[in-house]
């Protein structure tokens, strides 16, 4: 894939509001992947201005989540830079300086007008909107005179600072994904920038003036910021700043599995998939939604599902590493159409990679299981983990697949005794014992061919002693191959489990 030019500046510059959805996910990811493409650098900024509605904590798992991941960062939040501070809840002097130069300049006006007076505007035009038909009827610096506003900013009453938007002008932004979106400005409000209540901009002051002083060269963000990219670039024709705008790049929509509309915590719940990348546990209803990592998936895995949702690599490849996937990116094969969040998909790579995981890893995460039920074993956790990690599509199936491994049945699937354990079962299965008591090689080799002999010499069924050998063993009809689970459970165990089971059966 080509490369640009010059190195890009990326940003991505989530709001502490909650728990990072995993469609902000996504918008990092490709973020980091057109930046790493191109030789650029992405930063992390946190755009904490809406001070009602900051989470505690949310800072901290956003950029665990990042971590985990693997996205790194270049600049930003966690790890510093020069165009720092990079909270925006840290930057007001620097916002006041540019709100004062658009009231200096005739671009912004304040406006006075309380909750109450707005609503009743509402109540009374359903259809209203503060613009340029609408602005002298209410209570700004435009209707007021100077020694009006001057009295109201003398005795405290708080202000908004409202962008003064012309009417019907055309308003071109050239989208990477999209092509060319043109808006009439008369659709647009004049958007509130600023607020004298807490002495914060809002977003669409504070991301323009960040974007510029911090270098930014393209942003790359949901499809819900585009209706807002004409606005944004009326703010960067009010500061000078038009020359230096950002490229943008709006990604289409994550979609429900099922239906229609934007993907929602909601259907994760309905249909048993996780929304966001970590565990998260709300701060005022102790409420947990479900993670990604704590729901047993690999890192690399819902890195490569979500790369493909929304963009692909020209070819038909789907399991790629981080590399392949940056060494591929590019913002042209990305759709402008919505994509389904297929999470079975996730599930299956995450099967895959849990193929490819190095056999230490398995093992210590199904230690985590064994303390977590109280077990205590001295068998070999990463034979073990081998054995079973093609049956399983997350980590937590571990303990459900080997847990016979450490607990000895008590009890037996009744579906199976019935159709499994014949009337001849007691009787073999002593014969197989004797053969395994008598045997000192407990290889999964030999093991195999000491069965296939009893067997033969008997001219038993093999399916008759198979299932029901398993049902002793297993208490169930699942598991790797027999040799291998008796190689693994050893002489004493085996024969054990044997001798408890034919009397519990017979």
């Amino acid at each position: 894939m080509s490369k640009l030019a010059n190195p890009p500046v990326v940003r991505f510059a989530p709001s502490p509001t909650g728990p990072l959805h995993i469609g902000g996910v996504r918008t990092a990811l490709y973020n980091y992947l057109f930046a790493r493409h191109n030789g650029g650098k992405m930063l992390l900024r946190i755009e904490d201005t809406d001070s009602k509605r900051f989470v505690p904590n949310a800072e901290v798992y956003i950029i665990e989540a990042l971590n985990w991941l693997g996205i790194e960062i270049d600049e930003g939040v966690g790890v510093g830079g020069d165009n720092g501070p990079y909270r925006q809840s840290e930057r007001r002097d620097i916002y006041r300086k540019y709100v004062q130069l658009l009231l200096d300049n005739g671009t912004a006006y304040k406006a006075f007008d309380t909750p109450e007076e707005l609503e009743a505007k509402r109540s009374s035009a359903p259809n209203f909107q503060y613009d340029a038909s609408t602005r002298l009827s209410m209570r700004n610096s435009l209707s007021l005179s100077p020694s009006e506003v001057e009295a109201l900013e003398a005795s405290g009453v708080p202000f908004v600072v409202r962008i003064k938007i012309e009417p019907n002008e055309e308003v071109e932004v050239t989208d990477l994904i999209r092509g060319r979106v043109i808006i009439n400005s008369s659709i647009l409000d004049d958007k509130v920038l600023y607020k004298s209540s807490d002495d914060l901009p809002t977003y669409h002051l504070a991301n323009i003036v960040d974007d510029h002083l911090m270098g930014v060269t393209h942003v790359i963000r949901g499809e819900e910021w585009l209706p807002s990219a004409p606005l944004h670039k009326l703010l960067y024709r009010a500061f000078g700043w038009e020359q230096q705008m950002p490229q943008f790049a709006h990604l289409a929509l994550l979609l429900k599995p099922d239906g229609n509309g934007k993907l929602s915590k909601r259907d994760g719940d309905r249909l048993g998939f996780p929304v966001f990348p970590l565990e998260w546990r709300d701060p005022e209803s102790g409420a947990i939604s479900n993670g990604y990592r704590e729901s047993g998936y690999l890192p690399e895995a819902v890195v490569n599902f979500l790369a493909l949702l929304g963009w692909n690599p020209g070819d038909n490849r789907e399991v790629m590493t981080i590399r392949e996937l940056i060494d591929a990116f590019s913002l042209e094969k990305c759709s402008n159409s919505g994509a389904k969040f297929d999470f079975e998909k996730g599930k299956w790579f995450n099967h895959h990679y849990l193929q490819q995981a190095e056999p230490s890893m398995l093992a210590n995460f199904l230690a985590q299981q064994l303390s977590e039920h109280g077990v205590t074993t001295q068998l070999n956790l990463e034979e073990i983990a081998l054995l079973v990690r093609d049956r399983i599509s997350l980590l937590p199936e571990l303990w459900e697949q080997t847990s016979f491994f450490f607990v000895a049945p008590t009890s037996y699937d009744e579906k199976t005794r019935k159709k499994r354990w014949k009337t001849t079962s007691p009787t073999e299965m002593q014969v197989v014992r004797q053969a395994l008591a008598n045997e000192t090689d407990y290889s999964p080799n030999r093991i195999e061919a000491l069965l296939n002999e009893v067997i033969a010499q008997n001219n038993y069924g093999v399916g008759t002693v198979m299932n029901a050998l398993r049902l002793l063993l297993v208490g169930m009809p699942k598991g790797p191959h027999l040799h291998d689970i008796i190689s693994i459970l050893g002489k004493n165990e085996t024969l054990h489990r044997i001798d408890c089971g034919i009397i519990a059966l017979s």
